[in-house]
């Protein structure tokens, strides 16, 4: 596979330096667009990509719209080391270079910001679901432990920006589609802008019926932003969003099951009940809200402070209880960046800030009566503390070297007591040991189009609240938080206008105390810290428009990406009821995955995506003795635009997924009770759409 990989580069490389020699040096500007330089804001300014010491993948918006827009999960899995899964419609699970072990559901490890926002609560949870991709303009990824500057993690960080920076553009955007087993998304957005203020609403309903029994979702999403310049070179941002979501779950089923009807749902046994009988669903209602402000307090001195709050409403019917989760989260963040006067070789930047929040939560747990709460099993408090301090200084020396220096000290606690059966009036606390998060990096520019770069950083991960307190009712206090050093080093490559760029890297993540999720017969989970894993990977990105968009020749833009991710991360030190799982292959991990697509454009605004994913066997269990067969998912997308005006415009698309047919899994169930590990994903179906851009 990797041979066959790299040839594919090679001969596209190959390609693009004989179609360049063949180039005119000298283009018109009608003919051909001009690229932008691709920028993030991770690293609390504004940077270009080419020169961040980091492994940071961008998801720009004309990325996002060449995809799917009922799910994250295709467009996510472009980036190299990142794995989203979808096991049933709105049930996602995010991993970036690691497994999915501690998340039977939801997204965890993994550090979410909504604007400069946390998406992801004191307790490390993320309610990625709740969002809507189609009203996301941009996405940023940071790869491997970085919580120098965004607090405790070891996986990642994910930078969500939900609008447009195009401050004095007004618009209206509505869309439409639909598709197999009953798909329907509807959308709208306004923005209306000037130069005194930026007023963003957006607004999406979505159906999908599903291609399982008991796999229904349906979500409805308010979005609002309103952004407010003032003075010189500062804003402030009013953030609000409102995500009713409710989607079915129909449990996994063994091989002879998914055999004799991959389309059922988890079927009852002779001790438990099915998910049909049970009614299993997940409802979650979450109202988040904020603001931020940006000022340049002088021409060297930046500030940018935060304050937001939310609020969750959880309902989950499920096999063995009714859980109802009440969870409020508040807090705020800071930063202040003092730039250096400039030199002609030299510049730096220091940054110095803060992070707090706060997530009190009422945990209760019912018998599960056919959907309906029965009598109280448990219920608790727990309510949960995490803030951070944090310092970074980076410098430019002879615009060739890039140096950075960060850390942060974390801090986490948690308290809970117990309202039912046993009505505690105090509180029982569970403090851990401030840690320090450090990371080193450097970039060289080596020629001006050839970048090397290396890192060192430390992570460390606690708890989530979902793992201190699971499913069997139990607070496990002696729950420890893990924690690891990735070593990485790595380049990137491109042309002189930046529109072939090549990104590669290799790093090796040692992660100790391990967080995996145990269940026990009855099918209740608990977690435990089980030895460690090594990690060592290698990543790399490829994108090339191997034809130049021009308005003048048939072909009016080809684009290449590919992106392979090629992962050896085993078990170290890892026992389990007296059974040894030492250099097992990490559950729930593959060992490759490529993913390659092209973009076509032709006359009469014609374009046609076609997406290629190949992913290797998965291990199912930690004794690696049952694996998912790999797959070949392949997904096509042809497109039609129609001016209406100066201004307006009409799409028509159509598109299919699945087109081999394959029987595969957007996500199974690891070492699950009764060998239920399969949820098999839609065979080949359809969707089409039309959009109206004002």
């Amino acid at each position: 596979m990797i041979k066959h990989f790299l040839y594919v580069i090679f001969m596209v490389m190959a390609g693009l330096d004989t179609f360049a020699q063949n180039q005119p040096s000298k283009t018109s500007p009608d003919t051909t667009r001009q690229l932008k330089a691709v920028t993030v804001k991770a690293y609390l300014s504004e940077q270009r990509v080419l020169n961040v010491p980091a492994s940071v993948s961008v998801l720009s918006a004309a990325r996002l719209r060449v995809q799917p827009d009922n799910s994250f999960v295709s467009a996510l899995n472009t980036v190299p080391g990142v794995r989203a899964e979808e096991r049933s419609p709105g049930s996602y699970r995010l991993s970036i270079r690691g497994s999915l072990l501690r998340s039977p559901f939801g997204v965890r490890d993994v550090k979410v910001y909504f604007d400069e926002i946390p998406l992801t609560d004191a307790g490390g949870n993320t309610y990625l679901n709740a969002l809507d991709i189609g009203n996301i303009q941009h996405i940023e990824i940071l790869k491997g432990p970085d919580g120098s500057l965004f607090g405790a993690n070891s996986g990642g960080v994910v930078l969500i920006n939900p609008v447009s920076g195009k401050a004095d553009s007004t618009y209206l955007n509505a869309e439409l589609n639909g598709g197999s087993y009953g798909l329907f998304h509807q959308k709208a957005n306004l923005q209306i802008g000037n130069s005194k203020n930026r007023l963003n609403l957006s607004q999406s309903y979505q159906n999908y019926n599903g291609y399982r029994e008991n796999s229904r979702m349906h979500r409805n999403y308010i979005q609002a932003t309103d952004a407010l310049p003032y003075g010189k070179g500062n804003e402030l941002r009013a953030i609000a969003l409102y995500s009713d979501l409710n989607y079915q779950t129909p449990g996994g089923l063994n091989l002879a099951q998914v055999t004799a009807n991959p389309r059922s749902a988890r079927l009852p046994t002779a001790t438990l009940p099915g998910a049909v009988q049970q009614k299993i669903a997940i409802d979650t209602k979450i109202l988040l809200g904020g603001l931020v402000n940006e000022a340049r307090l002088t021409n060297r001195i930046r500030n940018v402070a935060a304050i937001f709050g939310n609020h969750v409403d959880f309902a989950n019917p499920f096999i063995t209880n009714y859980e109802q989760r009440s969870e409020n989260t508040y807090g705020f963040r800071t930063y202040f960046e003092l730039a250096a006067t400039p030199r002609k070789n030299f510049d730096w930047k220091l940054n110095i800030g803060a992070e707090l929040q706060q997530t009190n939560s009422l945990i209760s747990n019912y018998d599960n009566n056919a959907g309906e709460k029965g009598k109280v099993q448990k219920i608790d408090k727990i309510n949960t503390n995490q803030h951070f301090f944090f310092t970074r200084y980076a410098a430019d020396i002879f615009k060739r070297l890039h140096a950075e220096a960060a850390v942060s000290l974390n801090y986490y606690q948690y308290k809970f007591k117990n309202i039912s059966p046993l009505n505690e009036g105090q509180f029982t606390p569970r403090n851990y040991t401030p840690q320090p998060m450090p990371r080193l990096a450097l970039s060289y520019q080596v020629t001006n189009d050839f970048i090397w770069r290396a890192s060192v950083s430390r992570g460390y991960s606690t708890p989530t609240i979902a793992e201190v307190r699971p499913t069997d009712n139990i607070v496990n206090t002696s729950l420890k938080a893990q924690d690891g050093w990735n070593y990485e080093t790595g380049f990137r490559l491109r042309n002189k206008d930046e529109s072939m760029l090549l990104d590669a890297s290799v790093f090796y993540y040692r992660l100790n105390k391990a967080i995996v999720r145990r269940l026990n017969p009855n099918e209740t989970e608990f977690y435990i810290n089980a030895g460690g894993t090594n990690q060592p990977g290698f990543e790399i990105a490829f994108t090339d428009w191997l034809i130049r968009q021009n308005r003048s020749n048939f072909i009016r833009g080809l684009q290449f990406n590919t992106s392979f991710t090629y992962s050896r991360f085993k078990f170290r030190d890892y026992q389990v009821a007296g059974a040894s799982y030492s250099n097992n292959a990490l559950t729930g991990v593959p060992k490759e995955v490529l993913v390659s697509s092209i973009q076509l454009n032709v006359p009469a605004n014609l374009s046609v995506f076609v997406q290629h994913n190949y992913t290797s066997a998965v291990p199912l269990n930690d004794g690696n003795t049952v694996y998912a067969n790999k797959y070949h998912l392949l997904q096509a997308k042809a497109s039609w635009q129609h001016k209406l005006g100066n201004k307006a415009r009409l799409e028509l698309y159509a598109g299919a997924d699945n087109l081999l047919n394959q029987k595969y899994s957007l996500g199974n169930d690891l070492n699950a009770v009764g060998n239920r590990y399969y949820n098999p994903s839609a065979p080949r179906n359809y969707f089409a759409g039309i959009s109206v851009a004002l």
